[in-house]
């Protein structure tokens, strides 16, 4: 299986591209992005792309790949609505267009975000969920994954400084958020052996997965490999 992946240079993207390359069943990524990741593998191309709202010369890269992965995102501290409908939202609108217009049998996954919800008064959580609305409107195949508190695992780290920081003072508290907040805990590793499960067998799994089912499935699929 060829896919394409969005976020590499992200927390939850290092994460999913690990899962990715290690994986057998995974023939080759693509990796779009602004600047590379820094890493190398037989099976990861880079594609180094400026405007995340066209594609329109990448068409082949898409109809080449079996599912599309977005794992980009952005902290919403410090940013306008529109700032980060932008990247949350409009980003992700754009390559599923993409995506469905190459091949339109395709998968999209989208890694949304815990409590995503259109109505709700918080911003961030407001967005996310007008873009899960807006992408199951437009793509038929698209499954969504709504982590909650996310431990960064096996080389991971956010991609800001403030973001690092903030990560760094609560990893000594790990273990006591994961037992006082079971379902709202998981890691990098959990995503991406998710995402693994929904690209082996969609018909499998439901549409969207929320925490607990990430964790559930992504214990199952360690089980599998183990």
């Amino acid at each position: 299986m060829f896919v394409v992946l969005f976020g590499a240079t992200g927390m939850v993207g290092h994460g999913v591209l690990t899962a990715l390359l290690e994986d057998p069943s995974i023939d080759g990524v693509t990796a779009i992005s602004r600047r590379s990741s820094g890493r190398r593998h037989l099976k990861l191309r880079e594609v180094m792309h400026q405007d995340f709202t066209r594609y329109d010369e990448l068409d082949d890269v898409f109809a080449a790949a079996e599912a599309t992965l977005f794992c980009l995102g952005t902290p919403s501290v410090g940013l306008s609505e529109p700032q980060y409908k932008r990247i949350t939202q409009d980003f992700a609108v754009a390559a599923a267009t993409a995506a469905r217009r190459s091949n339109p049998d395709g998968l999209f996954v989208y890694i949304s975000a815990n409590r995503a919800d259109s109505a709700s008064r918080t911003m961030w959580i407001r967005v996310k969920g007008r873009a899960e609305e807006a992408l199951t409107a437009l793509h038929s195949r698209v499954f969504i994954l709504r982590p909650g508190f996310i431990r960064p695992r096996r080389g991971a780290r956010p991609a800001t400084r403030a973001q690092r920081v903030v990560y760094t003072i609560l990893t000594p508290f790990y273990p006591l958020i994961k037992r006082l907040y079971p379902a709202q805990f998981t890691t990098t590793d959990a995503i991406g052996r998710a995402v693994l499960a929904v690209l082996r067998a969609p018909g499998s799994v439901p549409p969207r997965l929320d925490n607990p089912l990430i964790n559930e499935i992504a214990t199952r699929e360690g089980s599998r490999n183990g």
